[in-house]
């Protein structure tokens, strides 16, 4: 992996500046009394910073949702030639846990119970995932064309993304605060879940 510059190390540090202020205000003060501004006050930046990272409020709870779908459409461009479609949803999940904790880390335990409580959050949730299931689904389609039609492709990516939900729903509520361990379950279950697609002939 390149190093990153100046530049970008500085970009990351605002942006986790943006998410821990938020999540503290979320738990201390709840979604609905929490305001742009007072995210923006915590981080210590303005208002037209917060708006060049995220588009809303409730985007604030799902930072790392395009970089799950890089590694996605990254597993499948370096996919192997005797790796199946199931192998490299696999492989994408074994990633991006190695770089980030973020599926099992608290800003996700608090994103769960506010994706159950506050309509604004699932909303928004639920279009990310429809999102990248369909882009995910686009690019398996299109690597594996001899083997798998769109209808193929959007059910293997529907039962890796219900997979990983499922778990990582009572993972959240259960496991306790070992991220190692609760990536290594994330990964064990979602592996047996797509083992019919992992059968070779």
């Amino acid at each position: 992996m390149a190093e990153l510059t100046l530049r970008e190390r500085k970009r990351q540090r605002t942006r986790r500046a943006i998410v821990d202020a938020a999540v503290e205000l979320f738990e201390e003060r709840g979604y609905e009394g929490t305001t742009i501004a007072d995210i923006t006050e915590a981080a210590e930046i303005g208002t037209r910073t917060f708006f060049s990272y995220f588009a809303s409020k409730e985007e604030v709870l799902f930072p790392e949702s395009d970089s799950r779908i890089a590694a996605a459409v990254e597993a499948i461009a370096a996919r192997g030639p005797d790796d199946r479609p199931a192998d490299v949803l696999l492989r994408a999940l074994r990633n991006v846990n190695r770089d980030s904790d973020e599926m099992v880390s608290r800003v996700a335990a608090l994103r769960l119970r506010l994706i159950r409580s506050v309509p604004a959050v699932r909303g928004r949730g639920l279009q990310l995932q429809f999102d990248a299931q369909r882009e995910i689904a686009r690019h398996l389609c299109a690597a594996y064309a001899d083997e798998l039609d769109e209808v193929g492709a959007a059910a293997l990516v529907g039962a890796f993304v219900g997979a990983v939900t499922g778990a990582l729903q009572v993972l959240l509520e259960t496991a306790g605060d070992d991220p190692a361990a609760m990536s290594r379950r994330l990964e064990e279950a979602t592996d047996a879940a797509l083992q019919p697609w992992l059968r070779r002939e």
